[in-house]
């Protein structure tokens, strides 16, 4: 006997979200620095999109204007993953994935700059939640101090590209949209590596680094997203994004998984782990409750 739709579609869901914490494993198993690391995922993920185009048979041409938009927010694809992964390597899976759940704050400072709306008392209080998490993180965790700036900055650059494409995504396809941002991001990439001189031999992967790149580059990138968007189809939006927010809590977990004892962190980590998770959690369902009542 088969899984009803719904059941299968939120099924999908899961297992796509559980997948992208796993970037975070795989960026710490992968030798090369983060710069080269973006490098290949980016090349990997736009050449396996643009063959699912190919194989489909769907049309990819954008006009002038949209390929610019994508080409530009691209970078931002790009820095936000050179930050993440830089932030991992020279900290914690876990410190990175607990400072990017801070997406959160940012975008409810971002948004309504974007569309000139008012702030939501909502959306300050889950902020000042977040910065006090934040705060305990940094307080208790002095020796990641820098992988704690980048994976801030990491949630940065993601609240900044994420609400660049929600304004995107109402004109474009989001498959569309990913194919010419990855192009980008690697384009991007490519200018900065030449420019610092960064294409030598220390970008060669290790035939171990071949395997999580690819997995990196398809799995968990081109075909995630694509699973994700297909989804959206049986799956309220508010679903998806409850979903999403498990992202960092599947990753920690399975740091501790892979990595053991070099993952554990103190009890002001954890606590300020709890608070940013809890407001994360929160936002959504009171942002739902609130929308439901008015």
């Amino acid at each position: 006997m088969g899984i009803p739709a719904p059941g299968r579609n939120l099924l999908i869901l899961h297992l796509t979200v559980m997948v992208w914490g796993f970037t975070g494993i795989l960026g710490n198993l992968i030798s090369i620095s983060a710069i080269h690391l973006v490098w290949y995922r980016v090349l990997i993920a736009a050449a396996s999109l643009a063959l699912y185009f190919r194989f489909r048979g769907y049309p990819f041409a954008v006009g002038r204007k949209a390929f610019i938009q994508f080409f530009l927010t691209g970078g931002l694809v790009g820095l936000h993953w050179v930050l993440f992964f830089e932030s991992i390597k020279v900290s914690t899976v876990s410190v990175t994935l607990v400072c990017l759940s801070s997406v959160t704050l940012f975008t409810a400072i971002i948004e309504p700059l974007f569309y000139k709306r008012r702030t939501s008392k909502t959306e300050v209080f889950v902020g000042l939640l977040i910065v006090i998490g934040i705060y305990l993180i940094f307080k208790f965790e002095s020796a990641y101090i820098r992988g704690i700036i980048l994976g801030l900055l990491a949630a940065l650059a993601a609240a900044l590209f994420g609400t660049i494409n929600s304004k995107l995504v109402k004109k474009n396809g989001a498959t569309i949209i990913s194919l010419y941002e990855m192009l980008g991001a690697w384009v991007w990439v490519s200018v900065f590596i030449l420019v610092s001189g960064g294409f030598d031999h220390n970008m060669k992967p290790t035939s171990g680094d071949w395997a999580y790149l690819v997995l990196l580059g398809t799995v968990c990138t081109s075909v995630a997203y694509v699973a994700a968007v297909s989804v959206m189809k049986e799956i309220s939006a508010f679903r998806v994004a409850l979903a999403s927010n498990l992202e960092p809590l599947y990753g920690i977990l399975l740091a501790w998984l892979f990595f053991g004892q070099s993952e554990k962190m103190s009890a002001g980590f954890y606590a300020g782990a709890i608070i940013i998770f809890c407001a994360v959690f929160l936002y959504p369902l009171a942002r739902y409750r609130f929308q439901k009542k008015y």
